[in-house]
């Protein structure tokens, strides 16, 4: 049989040729489309070139693979993916090493949320002051036009006019701070309550190891 004589008897069905070596070996290659079939020949169509491949011997058995070429999404979504993990094993470390059980963590999250609370009612006590402040400059103001109709009634002063309008803005101003408190609560109140169910889970799998 000439050595160049290609030994696809028993892989005809598989693949249409392949190469035969100087050494009697046949080498193929396998490789999956855009439709998910597979295809064996002597050489990768271009278009295919970073697709995963499999190497084969005469006998159809791999002896190498290539790993396809991964696209600038898959690798970003891997970097973040690892990223991601590193911090959770960071922050894993810290729960371990920082609190001895669970009641220290609550201990922690009620000292935080004491300290928003008290943040939030100096906040609500302003508030207050701000509109009784502003009620007092507007019934100044119903003495001057345009609040007062009267034919005789002055203009109303540049000054009372800036206080009324800074004053408002700072209510609705302390009133935003107010929200975003409230808001802060809830996250604080979240992530100890994620803390918490961590902390249990990882002293759970310690124990068992």
């Amino acid at each position: 049989m000439p050595l160049r004589r290609c030994l696809f008897a028993g892989l005809a069905v598989l693949w249409a040729g392949g190469v035969c070596l100087a050494d009697g070996k046949v080498e193929a290659y396998k490789w999956v489309d855009e439709h998910g079939e597979v295809h064996y020949g002597d050489s990768i169509p271009p278009q295919y070139a970073q697709q995963a491949t499999t190497m084969l011997n005469s006998q159809g058995v791999a002896i190498g693979h290539k790993d396809a070429l991964k696209s600038a999404a898959q690798l970003a979504a891997e970097a973040a993916a690892k990223a991601a993990a590193d911090k959770q094993k960071q922050h894993d470390n810290f729960l371990l090493a920082t609190y001895t059980s669970v009641k220290d963590i609550e201990q922690l999250r009620d000292e935080r949320l004491d300290q928003i609370h008290g943040q939030r009612i100096a906040a609500e006590a302003y508030v207050q002051t701000l509109s009784e402040r502003l009620g007092q400059l507007q019934a100044r103001a119903q003495e001057f036009r345009p609040y007062n109709t009267r034919p005789d009634a002055r203009k109303m002063p540049d000054d009372l006019a800036e206080q009324m309008v800074h004053t408002m803005n700072d209510i609705k101003t302390e009133k935003a701070a107010m929200l975003a408190g409230e808001q802060e609560e809830a996250s604080v109140r979240d992530a100890f309550q994620s803390d918490i169910d961590r902390f249990q889970q990882l002293r759970t799998l310690r124990d068992t190891q």
